[in-house]
């Protein structure tokens, strides 16, 4: 199990969305408290059974913080599709990975998309709130970007 050198806090971004450090299981109650009904983990080390049990939903799904290793644009899109529902259903999501500073605001900012943002403004809107978030790093933004493009396109394909 990972330990962050940060202590566990969660950012509230929007009315649904938040973005926190490593979350363990002795923060069930403070999660469910804030309303939030799923959690997406970005870390590759699946995070604690005790964080998936009513009323609160874990999806794993891990991913590295490494610049040669792009975030996959098809887990990005699972957790989106995810959290949209929950979200329709006036549920919180908040997504996670160590410290909250990378992988984490990535799938943030790709659900605020997912419900209508353009990337440019997830990202600030996430930098606003959580102060601890980097998502200008060159390899998070191209990500988050190229989420954009790709999330416009299937949705066109859907419509």
């Amino acid at each position: 199990m990972p330990s962050s050198d940060t202590p566990h806090e969660i950012s509230q971004i929007t009315d649904y969305l938040y973005i926190s450090s490593w979350p363990e299981g002795e923060h069930f109650d403070e999660i469910v408290s804030s309303g939030i009904r799923l959690i997406l983990s970005m870390h590759w080390w699946k995070p604690s059974s005790d964080l998936d049990r009513p009323p609160l939903r874990l999806l794993w799904l891990p991913t590295v913080d490494f610049p040669l290793t792009p975030m996959p644009l098809n887990t990005l899109r699972t957790g989106v599709e995810a959290a949209l529902p929950v979200i329709a259903n006036g549920g919180g999501v908040l997504t996670h990975c160590r410290a909250g500073v990378h992988r984490g605001v990535a799938m943030g900012a790709c659900v605020l998309i997912g419900m209508g943002h353009r990337a440019d403004e997830a990202m600030q809107l996430i930098k606003e709130k959580r102060p601890a978030a980097d998502p200008d790093i060159w390899y998070i933004r191209n990500r988050i970007h190229k989420f954009e493009t790709y999330w416009k396109e299937i949705r066109s394909q859907t419509a």
